[in-house]
């Protein structure tokens, strides 16, 4: 397939988002990265069910074109994104010889991204680093946009730093082992993008929603592509989220705070983000922003990619609110949230009483 390129500009910073399925096996992959760092040293943090699959291939490619590379595996899931998980990192680096002029190269999903990404943004006040998301949601969201970081207990990236990668390879070939679970929850992702950004794009995800659950490489690659240009153009003009980037937090803050209350075992990300998404659309309905349409639009969408809409019974409404209150998304005490006016438009608030909050919660429980 022929190579795909979105540029994210962003200065002194700027990089490129390449796309091309099979580009791993190819060698086109370890081509791009070791042009990064010719005669160098990479480490391939992944993790052990992607090792044979993709970073070996890699890794192999890489030594073949002069960079000295290690691959180093660790544990997968969100419980395992953690500072105790960055010191190993680090350790592994130090035996690795991995340098200043090194890079990191991260194989895998969204947590591994973050993980890795963090570790690299602090090892040696900052080395290069690479994205290879092997996951929908990583592809279109994860990989892009330089935020890496940890969970502490309290509750979800609290720890982390703005470290934008040296480049974003995406090969939708990896998705065809993928999950099917996991294929819905990047599907929630994707139809975000279309809410915050794009009624047209929105449109054309509803349509295409049987080809992409189907796996059709045409339609991943269209919808991928179109959704790293929405991410990207965001970054570009908001890179440190101090306005504009807030939209992409859309379904976040409830998405989030049920993350953490079922400690991370209940859902997955895009799941949970997908039940805030209406979340988010029912609260803008109790304050007299989003027209119940828009809210029936959204879950209409995400019923049709098979991904859950309902808030779960046994959670209670003071509990989330507990928990969001300590995501890094308050400001001087207060929630802001993300509601839609329309599909396509969406805006930031911090003025949401925590009554609506919890009125939206208990008609999203009872539908």
């Amino acid at each position: 397939m022929t190579l795909l390129s979105v540029p994210v500009a962003l200065g002194d910073r700027s990089y490129s988002i390449s796309i091309a399925s099979g580009m791993i096996a190819s060698g086109q992959a370890a081509d791009l990265i070791a042009a990064l760092a010719p005669d160098s040293r990479a480490c391939v943090v992944t993790h052990p069910g992607l090792r044979a699959a993709y970073a070996q291939p890699l890794e192999g490619g890489l030594r073949a074109r002069g960079i000295t590379a290690t691959v180093v595996t660790v544990p997968p899931g969100e419980r395992t994104k953690n500072l105790r998980a960055v010191a190993r990192l680090y350790a592994r680096f130090l035996a690795a010889g991995l340098d200043r002029r090194g890079l990191v190269v991260a194989v895998g999903g969204g947590v591994l991204g973050d993980l890795a990404g963090f570790a690299a943004a602090t090892y040696l006040r900052g080395v290069r680093f690479v994205q290879v998301p092997t996951t929908l949601l990583a592809q279109v969201d994860a990989s892009i946009g330089g935020k890496t970081g940890v969970d502490l207990p309290e509750g979800k990236n609290l720890v982390g730093a703005f470290h934008q990668p040296a480049a974003v390879l995406i090969d939708p070939y990896t998705l065809r082992s993928l999950p099917a679970r996991e294929m819905r929850a990047g599907l929630a992702e994707v139809i975000k993008y279309g809410i915050i950004y794009d009624r047209v794009f929105f449109d054309e995800i509803v349509s295409d929603l049987p080809a992409l659950r189907g796996r059709q490489e045409a339609a991943l690659t269209r919808i991928i592509a179109r959704s790293c240009q929405i991410k990207a153009e965001i970054v570009a003009q908001d890179e440190t989220e101090q306005g504009l980037r807030a939209i992409l937090n859309f379904g976040h803050t409830i998405g989030h705070a049920l993350e953490a209350v079922t400690a991370y075992r209940r859902y997955k990300h895009g799941e949970a983000v997908a039940i805030g998404m209406v979340s988010a659309a029912l609260i803008g309905e109790e304050i007299g922003l989003t027209p119940p349409s828009v809210t029936e639009a959204i879950a209409t969408a995400l019923r049709a990619a098979k991904l859950p809409v309902a808030f779960p019974a046994d959670v209670s409404q003071e509990a989330i609110l507990e928990a969001a209150q300590r995501d890094k998304k308050v400001l001087a005490g207060r929630l802001r949230f993300v509601l839609a006016r329309r599909v396509g438009e969406v805006v930031v608030t911090g003025d949401v009483p925590s009554q609506a909050v919890c009125a939206a919660l208990a008609r999203q429980k009872a539908a």
